[in-house]
């Protein structure tokens, strides 16, 4: 089974950056695509980024520009680097393996599987 493991989150001010990690232990083999998520307090979970099999990247509206994904195929790892964060960017962020080209069906994870995420917090 698929375990996520997200770190990097932090507090900082805005105008500030962070860089997300998100290890998948066999993500690489399997040719999973990996997204990025985030839940902001009393709000529903969003789509932030993804990158698919083949390192084809997106990204929601609010964060072009500012946020890159990218993998280190050989850690296993998937990366978001955000940059002028904003109070708005606050969320706990958490990453999702998902089916892309080629991908094995372990790739695929139930709607409610999560890993523990990480907290990011951005003050004015």
């Amino acid at each position: 089974q698929v375990q996520l493991v997200e770190s990097g989150g932090g507090s900082v001010q805005a105008g500030g950056s962070l860089r997300l990690s998100c290890t998948a232990p066999g993500f690489t083999s399997n040719s999973c695509g990996m997204a990025w998520y985030r839940q902001a307090a009393g709000k529903q979970r969003e789509w932030v980024s993804s990158i698919s099999t083949n390192g084809g990247t997106s990204y929601r509206d609010s964060v072009k520009g500012r946020f890159t994904i990218s993998k280190d195929k050989a850690k296993d790892t998937v990366y978001l680097q955000m940059n002028s964060l904003k109070p708005e960017d606050t969320a706990m962020y958490s990453c999702k393996t998902f089916l892309s080209q080629f991908s094995a069906n372990w790739c695929f994870l139930p709607p409610d599987y999560w890993g523990q995420g990480t907290q990011v917090t951005v003050s004015q």
